[in-house]
């Protein structure tokens, strides 16, 4: 269990954070950047939930946002050097966290329209705010990759954050009357 009794510690006024392995890198690292984007995408899915009326759709947005939490735990936890064991306190994304939202992603995908326009952003505040997060997601799987570069990541760490923005696509359109009400692109439509 987590217990923080004071905010601020000082420890990062020379630009520097501590990872859970008790090294500190730079505020500006790859890594930092990677789970700093995971992190606002889970702020944003949270001011999507506030418009979300549907119980289980507000569900895995829960479960999701959790697991986010998981996700910017396991890239605060350089993975061990080859050959040697993980530690006992590393939270790393599974399987299981992927399969999970593959199944919700599929579920609510049964009730759309099928896509003949690419969609802009808009609709319901819910969509909208579903359209953001997915945005910032992208954006965190970017930084994963650029990541990757520099450092060793978990490979599943990858797919989740991959399949939660394919999820956050699917649930925009989803909030839109099941794609319905999708805002559609109309190419050089205000020329």
């Amino acid at each position: 269990m987590v217990k923080l009794n004071k905010i601020y510690t000082r420890t990062g006024d020379d630009g520097t954070t501590g990872l859970v392995d008790g090294s500190r890198v730079s505020k500006d690292s790859a890594r930092v950047a990677a789970y700093g984007d995971v992190d606002e995408t889970n702020s944003v899915i949270g001011l999507a939930r506030l418009h979300v009326d549907d119980a289980a759709l507000g569900a895995m947005l829960s479960r999701i946002q959790n697991d986010l939490f998981d996700l910017g735990a396991d890239l605060a936890t350089p993975l061990p050097a080859k050959g040697e064991a993980d530690s006992e306190y590393a939270l790393r994304i599974i399987q299981s966290q992927i399969d999970k939202v593959e199944a919700d992603l599929d579920k609510l995908n049964e009730d759309l329209e099928p896509l003949n326009s690419f969609v802009l952003p808009g609709g319901t505040a819910a969509s909208a705010h579903l359209h953001q997060a997915r945005t910032v997601a992208r954006r965190a799987e970017r930084k994963l990759v650029t990541m990757m570069g520099q450092d060793d990541v978990n490979p599943l760490a990858m797919k989740y954050i991959n399949r939660v923005s394919d999820f956050l696509f699917v649930a925009a359109r989803w909030c839109n009357d099941h794609g319905r009400d999708d805002v559609k692109w109309v190419p050089g439509g205000s020329r």
